[in-house]
């Protein structure tokens, strides 16, 4: 069985959904609000000649139906950032206000760090942090392009993520409440990537699928743990496994102090599944949020949305 007959009985159209996984991502942009707004971009492709079709559901987020994200001189100046149209769920639907404090717990390569930077007006404090040095230079090199100034950049696991540095005085009983609110775009295995990347199945394998979901599980507790209460967490990734979505979510509501929430935003998608192969999840896990690639033309995705109580 391949990975993706695995899910077959999870999609409406089966058909539909393996047809959808062979074919190419069309090219989108996000306007980068930081710099520029989103009439003037669209002016700036009419005066060059690209072509580009608006998203029903997000008015900065466009289609290039015939060029590169990253070969035209708004995305050298840093008006655009070539982003997959489903990535740009999540930050939306956590939606910070300037001024607020946000953690950012897996942020590079920062399509969704300098997302969140635009919706804060680059205002308050947005920490970004990832566990792979490597590949913090692609965050810290858009974030620069894209004229993001209220950045701080962290290289630790989120897992064991202390807020010290970010608390009021560095006493040892400071509260753990430092955010307002935190994205978990987690690392998962990537099946609803496929159609980026053709070889994203060739090592993945069921033991992996465990394996990350012990991370994620970690990581999502922790950002709970680090926002205050009546704040929100974001919780993300671009798979299709139930083990690795509604599972980790039914792990986290049985151990911290949160709830789901409705991610309200005008994508197709179908509700989360409350069970799969022979385990049971939390019925509010149906408050989540799958996208599958022939429901609105994009990659996989899976979204939640969590409210901090206590």
């Amino acid at each position: 069985m391949t990975p993706l007959e695995r899910y077959e009985s999870l999609v409406d159209d089966p058909e539909a959904f393996r047809a959808a996984c062979d074919r190419p991502l069309p090219s989108v942009v996000r306007v980068n609000t930081i710099k520029t707004t989103v009439d003037r971009v669209r002016e700036a492709f009419d005066d060059a000649g690209i072509s580009h079709i608006p998203t029903d559901w997000h008015p900065g987020v466009l289609r290039l139906p015939e060029a590169s994200p990253g070969r035209n001189w708004p995305h050298a100046h840093g008006w655009i950032h070539g982003q997959e149209e489903v990535s740009n769920l999540p930050a939306a639907v956590l939606d910070p206000d300037p001024g607020d404090r946000v953690w950012d717990t897996c942020a590079a390569p920062g399509s969704k760090t300098t997302q969140l930077a635009a919706l804060m007006d680059d205002r308050g404090l947005l920490v970004g942090n990832d566990n792979n040095l490597g590949r913090l230079s692609a965050l810290r090199h858009n974030a620069e392009r894209l004229g993001v100034t209220n950045l701080v950049v962290t290289n630790r696991d989120a897992r064991n993520f202390s807020l010290k540095p970010f608390g009021s005085d560095g006493d040892d009983d400071a509260r753990v409440d430092a955010f307002d609110a935190a994205l978990v775009d987690a690392p998962c295995s990537c099946e609803g990537t496929i159609r980026k990347n053709p070889d994203a199945f060739d090592t993945w394998s069921l033991d992996h699928v465990h394996s990350v979901a012990g991370v994620q599980k970690g990581i999502l507790r922790r950002a709970v743990q680090a926002t205050r209460p009546g704040g929100v967490v974001v919780y993300s990734t671009c798979t299709f496994a139930p083990e690795e979505n509604e599972a980790v979510l039914d792990h986290v509501l049985d151990t911290e102090a949160c709830r789901l929430a409705d991610v309200d935003v005008p994508l197709e998608g179908v509700a989360g599944v409350t069970e799969w192969e022979g385990a049971e999840y939390d019925p509010s896990v149906e408050r989540a949020l799958r996208i599958y690639p022939h429901h609105n033309d994009t990659g996989g995705f899976f979204c939640a949305k969590l409210e901090v109580t206590g």
